[in-house]
């Protein structure tokens, strides 16, 4: 049964989603049933690709990351794989019209991270359009079900809210950024001369994109409002986090949002979204 072929690698990416994000786990779950499976997906697909470049060191991850790539596009011209992970992506893929361009910047940016340890301002932008900002517009893709004018009109917004997101994984993940991988994403900046401006230039920078993706997430449609409301909700926490730490700080540890306070902002936000957002 094909049906259940299908069932159980969404299942899979799932799985995969549990074990890696607690947070983006929990945002998912506030969104509508009916998107809970094509988000996991599209996470799954997202997180073996960033596995690959991250964390398989002892293997050739040049090679493994080009035999996933083209194993995405045969899978998405052939409509099925024996990874269950990108036979649930391509499902996703084919049924929401994802354009193929927002793959390949994807993995071209996943790609960067082979090589480059240092960004200049063109390639940082780059980075982030294609690390962050298309898997957003992927997600757009399925919450607007097809509605083309609706989600042209959410484009902007929804590249500013993956940006903002990446920004602060960049300011939280600094110190294993650069002692475990080399990386300093941000241009100009010194990791061992990282300064009080530094940090409030990337503060200002991060916040007007925060600005800027809020009236997007107001006119989401109503069964995706919540669950990127959340999300956003709980970057916007861990950011002001962020912002009251000195440089120092940021150097030595990787500032956390507790379990409970997740819970927390995910109430406070049921709230806020019942009185405001509807």
């Amino acid at each position: 049964m094909m049906e259940l072929f299908d069932q159980t690698t969404f299942e899979c990416s799932r799985l995969i989603t549990q074990r890696y994000s607690t947070s983006f786990t929990l945002g998912i779950k506030t969104l509508h049933k009916r998107f809970h499976f094509p988000v996991y997906a599209i996470y799954g697909f997202v997180r073996y690709a960033d596995e690959i470049v991250d964390t398989f060191h002892s293997h050739d991850k040049e090679a493994l990351l080009s035999e996933f790539e083209k194993d995405t596009y045969w899978a998405i011209e052939k409509g099925i794989s024996l990874n269950p992970v990108l036979h649930a992506f391509q499902l996703v893929v084919n049924h929401y019209a994802i354009d193929k361009a927002l793959i390949e910047a994807f993995l071209y940016s996943m790609r960067m991270d082979l090589k480059e340890t240092a960004h200049d301002p063109n390639s940082y932008n780059e980075y982030i359009y294609g690390s962050a900002e298309v898997v957003g517009l992927m997600c757009l893709k399925v919450f607007c079900e097809g509605d083309q004018t609706k989600y042209d009109e959410l484009v902007t917004p929804a590249r500013k809210l993956g940006a903002a997101f990446q920004k602060v994984n960049f300011i939280r993940d600094i110190k294993s950024d650069y002692e475990e991988r080399g990386r300093v994403y941000f241009p100009g900046v010194d990791f061992n001369d990282f300064t009080k401006s530094n940090k409030q230039q990337i503060e200002e920078d991060i916040q007007r994109d925060f600005d800027d993706a809020l009236v997007g997430i107001m006119n989401l449609p109503s069964g995706a409002r919540m669950g990127v409301y959340l999300a956003y909700r709980y970057y916007l926490k861990l950011f002001k986090k962020i912002q009251n730490c000195p440089p120092g700080k940021i150097k030595e540890e990787r500032i956390r949002i507790p379990d409970i306070r997740k819970m927390s902002i995910l109430v406070s936000s049921y709230f806020t979204h019942r009185l405001t957002l509807r």
